[in-house]
């Protein structure tokens, strides 16, 4: 039976993705369509969208005055804004700053919820509650292009229409929920200062690779789908529902999987299957095949959640808050620059960019094989294992 504060969680967890997705969605068409956006400047706003995410350890500060609770509602009001104002400034300018105000929002919730989750759930359930809210996620994404694609096919809705809806519906759901929960007081004391330690290195190195990686995918993925196969709002709705759809039915799945075999061997299987996925997509030539790698692709990023246990299994109880920035700013550090200089290579060779992503998986296998097969404090990677055995 759910406690109230899992109920919490997935209720935000909800919605989030209800209002981000159709963002997301409708990114590279309204950014070619009204803004005329070529690949330098998709590139440049995608790394204008993560430099919030590279100041994610601020969080820690905004946590001397606010709680964390608290803190997770702002920003989630703070990305349904920036998504309303979206489709009222259709120009290259107009759209740089909706991005950012929306990516504010956006990564300082996900910091703060990460957080929190960690802190509220108990670490033999973590990987099957994260599976359980990427199942609600999924559902919240299919119930927003489901609704998208009746609009667009049906009623002709404007670009400016449908950022302001799903905006203002997350922003008056954001409201009821301040109001129906009432404030949970934190099971540990968290740590107000940034926080970096050296037995945490493979977490780190982990989630630098995942951010790279990442924003391959999410930046020139569903770019190429527009720009070389000319894939339309409708198709790309379809595509993303077809993704949120395996993630209802197969997330929860993944999480019971993580905790079954355990974190390492779940990010050999993650990263594998990432080289294939990128070694397609730079030779990939039929619009139905790029459609295939898309949707694998993101059924194998939901295997992420290993990292995540991962660490809550190693870490401080008390180090969770203050990480939970410091992860999402490593995660960024290459979010920040990636975009824009992918963004050039984008112009003399869509495929370079994808062997690029290609590299970073196998870097990312090697360091999953450091894992150990049952992490803790003192046990947080295999070449420290053996070195106090040595001693």
């Amino acid at each position: 039976m759910q406690t109230s504060k899992q109920q919490l969680l997935l209720m935000m967890a909800f919605l989030m993705p209800f209002s981000f997705s159709i963002w997301m969605v409708l990114l590279n068409n309204f950014a070619i369509e009204a803004a005329q956006f070529s690949g330098r400047e998709i590139g440049m706003l995608q790394s204008l969208r993560e430099i919030p995410g590279f100041l994610a350890f601020t969080a820690i500060y905004v946590l001397l005055i606010l709680k964390e609770q608290t803190f997770a509602l702002i920003s989630l009001l703070v990305l349904a804004i920036g998504i309303t104002l979206t489709g009222f400034f259709p120009s290259v300018y107009g759209l740089y700053f909706t991005t950012v105000l929306m990516s504010v929002g956006f990564h300082y919730f996900e910091t703060v919820n990460q957080s929190l989750t960690l802190q509220w759930i108990p670490k033999a359930d973590t990987p099957a509650f994260m599976g359980k809210a990427l199942a609600v996620k999924g559902a919240a994404a299919v119930l927003a292009y489901s609704l998208l694609w009746i609009l667009l096919e049906y009623s002709h809705f404007q670009y400016v229409s449908l950022y302001a809806m799903f905006g203002g519906l997350t922003i008056l759901a954001v409201m009821f929920i301040a109001w129906r929960f009432p404030h949970y007081p934190a099971e540990h004391e968290q740590h107000k200062r940034l926080i970096l330690r050296q037995r945490y290195w493979l977490f780190y190195t982990l989630v630098f690779l995942s951010g790279a990686r990442r924003q391959i995918f999410v930046v020139f993925a569903g770019f190429l789908m527009v720009e070389k196969f000319h894939y339309s709002v409708s198709d790309i709705a379809l595509l993303y529902l077809v993704n949120q759809v395996l993630n209802i039915l197969f997330a929860r799945k993944i999480g019971r999987l993580i905790g079954r075999i355990g974190e390492r061997k779940t990010l050999i299987i993650e990263y594998c299957g990432l080289i294939l996925v990128f070694s397609g997509y730079a030779v990939v030539n039929q619009a139905e095949w790029a459609a295939a790698l898309y949707i694998v692709d993101h059924l194998f990023f939901a295997m992420a959640i290993a990292v995540k246990s991962y660490f809550q299994k190693i870490a401080d109880p008390a180090d969770i808050a203050s990480s939970a920035g410091v992860s999402f700013t490593i995660n960024h550090i290459a979010a920040v620059v990636l975009p824009a200089l992918l963004g050039m290579v984008w112009l003399y060779s869509n495929d370079l960019v994808f062997w690029i992503g290609a590299g970073i998986a196998v870097a990312s296998l090697v360091f999953a094989l450091m894992v150990p097969r049952h992490p803790g404090p003192q046990c947080e990677t295999i070449q420290l294992i053996k070195q106090r055995k040595i001693a």
